[in-house]
């Protein structure tokens, strides 16, 4: 287990930082970006973006089962008609802040994401009141990834400051690594870019509702915090 040595010694890792990183291609400068954004922000979780391109020449947004708004919604629209990605390039567009900022490369407030890399604090995971875990369907939970559920319980316990930091983009291969680097930017493209003051947030609370998508085609609004009590 990859926690496994914060919950033998609790008292040791109160203030760290665990950075978990996915199959994706990543440079040096990612990671430190990350780390270092979660403690400049003041944040409990910080996450990249993940791209792919699936046959397309521009990138997609790749976590869109996990990851959502501020708002509560997907970071874009896909009609659970048609489950289709044809809206895939249109990021954002129903959160202005988080557009405005995405646009600019500044970290931006969101319920819940992965993303290919996050860092996050250890504190309520050495406390035992966060851990990566199954949905409780037994209890009418809807049905989500562990990712997710990890954000959603973050919330709960008091660590809702979580960001993307749009700055590093993440793909899945050496060859896509790559071409979205060279798409969307190195992450040293873009730190010291303006002041670092623009970088900080005004947290927010979380939406009233979250989308819930077991799969593209059934999707629904729930509160934030179902069955948690």
């Amino acid at each position: 287990m990859a926690l496994q040595p914060l919950l033998d010694s609790p008292s040791q890792y109160g203030n760290a930082t665990v950075v978990f990183i996915n199959d994706v291609a990543i440079c040096m400068e990612d990671i430190l970006e990350l780390v270092h954004q979660r403690h400049f922000l003041g944040s409990d979780m910080v996450c990249a973006m993940d791209w792919i391109y699936g046959g397309s020449e521009q990138p997609i947004f790749y976590d869109s089962y996990i990851s959502r708004t501020i708002a509560g919604d997907l970071f874009f629209n896909i009609p659970p008609e048609t489950a289709s990605y044809s809206f895939a390039h249109d990021l954002f567009w129903n959160e202005a802040v988080a557009r405005t900022r995405f646009e600019a490369h500044r970290p931006f407030q969101v319920f819940s994401c992965w993303n290919g890399a996050v860092a996050f604090t250890a504190a309520p995971v050495v406390d035992g009141k966060v851990a990566f875990r199954a949905t409780a369907e037994d209890k009418g939970e809807c049905f989500q990834a562990e990712p997710q559920l990890f954000c959603k319980d973050m919330w709960f316990h008091g660590y809702g400051k979580i960001a993307v930091v749009p700055s590093v983009s993440l793909a899945y291969t050496n060859e896509d690594g790559k071409r979205i680097k060279e798409d969307k930017g190195y992450t040293s493209q873009w730190i010291g870019q303006g002041a670092a003051l623009d970088d900080l947030i005004e947290w927010g609370s979380p939406p009233e509702r979250v989308k819930c998508m077991p799969t593209f085609t059934d999707q629904t609004w729930r509160p934030w915090n179902e069955t948690l009590s």
